[in-house]
């Protein structure tokens, strides 16, 4: 399980985030849902032990990630589809966090085919993959552990129509294995597909959660969505 806890973030005078609580049970997919700027990221990072809250928490399998006993194994982590050194080639990536994790080599042959990566691309330079590739790779990096929780922030990005419905998939597959998988996006559409639960932010509070069909009430998201958003950028939220 994944969970936030009246989370907080000051930096100097702006409030990034401001007492932001909920969970991600395992074996679901959470969509976390806000426009760009909203807070999703800075949230997610405090979730990966990569910046400190100014107050509240952010734990997943019930610690906060610095605590864990094997964090590579335990949580998969999707930040930045770029940072990798674009010299190294994907197999070189994988491999390379693999030795890291103590894994077989196999399981990068077993990654790269998970993730739709050819034995020709993965041979390739990072540099010279498109976005939708670097996406792949990333996700297949936070995936050699075999991880029970899963963050990804805005995979989406840069994958089209083919690939989409690939991660929708893959994402589904990895719930119903028990997973907990927090999604974060500004894609509502791409959400509503694959999300057992919304968690809707603007200007770094909570706006609403719940499933799609609790948050639509007859209506569509976008409507409730843009709403609540339009509310929080007047200070009504």
């Amino acid at each position: 399980m994944i969970e936030f806890h009246r989370l907080s973030k000051t930096y100097s005078d702006v409030k990034a985030l401001d007492d932001v609580s909920f969970t991600v049970p395992a074996g679901s997919v959470t969509g976390f849902l806000g426009p760009n700027g909203a807070g999703k990221s800075t949230a997610m990072r405090i979730l990966a032990g990569l910046s400190r809250p100014t107050s509240g928490s952010a734990t997943v399998l019930g610690r906060p990630y610095a605590e864990l006993e094997r964090p590579g194994y335990d949580v998969g982590t999707l930040l930045d589809a770029s940072a990798q050194h674009p010299g190294r080639t994907g197999r070189e990536v994988l491999t390379l966090g693999a030795m890291m994790l103590g894994l077989p080599r196999t399981r990068v042959d077993e990654v790269l085919e998970l993730v739709g990566l050819t034995g020709k691309e993965g041979r390739r330079p990072v540099g010279g993959y498109s976005l939708g590739m670097r996406q792949r790779l990333g996700i297949g990096h936070a995936l050699l552990g075999r991880p029970r929780a899963l963050i990804l922030d805005e995979p989406a990005n840069g994958l089209d129509p083919q690939g989409i419905h690939w991660m929708r998939g893959l994402l589904r597959d990895l719930a119903r294995s028990g997973c907990a998988v927090l999604l974060s996006s500004h894609l509502l559409h791409e959400v509503e597909q694959v999300a057992d639960r919304i968690v809707m932010i603007g200007r770094g509070r909570l706006l609403a959660q719940g499933t799609p069909a609790e948050l639509g009430r007859g209506r569509s998201l976008e409507q409730t969505f843009l709403e609540l958003t339009a509310a929080a950028d007047r200070g009504l939220a």
